[in-house]
């Protein structure tokens, strides 16, 4: 089964000379027959969830957290409390799928909204379970989420480093999910969306198979946000393709008189959950 590619298409920010160019796509993997993935890309509003559940509907899950999402799209502003109660949506509906099936279906969120905080750009996430987030600026390869998952915890504790991680046999055992566990928080972080940088939401199924220093290289190619879609999925399945492989890659272009401006250096700043 091929790629499947959406992008690379743009989006120009309200009251910032700002374009979002961004591409977004998919595969089952090599070894999967159903892809429980699914994304948003819905300017100012991207997403990733993977669904777990396999027979109890991981898919449906997926689907239905992306669902509760698409109404931000049409949000002058997206806040924090918005971002809270598409989360709660969903944690209500894919929670109401457990009366269909013997086993609870789930589903990881990693969110991005661009947001504008005193005229600057800035990427308002939130995660549950081990979808990531990264950023890439100036050669630098950033991940901004953290994994909800046994391994980090493992790592977290210095019991087990990031190397012995990609093969642990609890990999992909998630201490977070949609659906499937209680009380499960999402994490929140505002990030700066400078002009020149790239923002990455995936799914485990690639980073299960390509180490930051894979997705650094292919990131700092340079191409388009579609052909580089493309090839980290590709990536991927090539290198295994053990699970389902989503990839949602965002640019931020400048489009002022001064052409691109180079991104700034800046820490990602903690955002206090249902802070307006």
């Amino acid at each position: 089964m091929r790629v499947s590619v959406t992008g690379a298409e743009s989006w120009s920010s309200p009251g910032r000379a700002t374009r979002l160019v961004h591409a977004a796509g998919t595969h089952p993997g090599r070894v999967r027959s159903v892809n429980e993935d699914s994304s948003l890309v819905a300017p100012p509003v991207f997403l990733v969830a993977d669904g777990m559940g396999g027979y109890a509907r991981g898919d449906v899950a997926s689907r239905l957290v992306v669902e509760s999402f698409e109404s931000l799209a049409s949000l002058h502003e997206v806040q924090p409390a918005d971002v809270e109660a598409a989360i709660a949506t969903a944690q209500h509906r894919v929670a109401s799928l457990a009366a269909e099936f013997s086993s609870a279906p789930g589903s990881t969120l990693v969110t991005a909204a661009y947001v504008l905080e005193d005229g600057r750009g800035y990427w308002l996430l939130a995660n549950i379970g081990d979808s990531r987030a990264y950023t890439y600026a100036e050669g630098v390869l950033e991940q901004i989420s953290t994994d909800h998952s046994v391994v980090q915890e493992l790592i977290d504790a210095g019991r087990l480093t990031r190397d012995q991680a990609l093969g642990h046999p609890e990999r992909h055992v998630v201490t977070r999910a949609i659906g499937a566990l209680t009380r499960s928080e999402a994490d929140f972080a505002l990030v700066p969306a400078e002009p020149g940088s790239r923002l990455l939401l995936c799914s485990d199924g690639l980073t299960s198979e390509l180490s930051d220093t894979a997705i650094l290289h292919i990131l700092s190619e340079g191409r388009s946000p579609d052909l580089t879609v493309h090839t980290l999925v590709d990536a991927a399945v090539a290198a295994g393709g053990h699970d389902n492989v989503t990839v949602v890659l965002v640019d931020v272009v400048a489009d002022g008189p001064g052409g691109p401006v180079a991104p700034a250096s800046e820490d990602t700043e903690p955002c206090p959950r249902g802070v307006g």
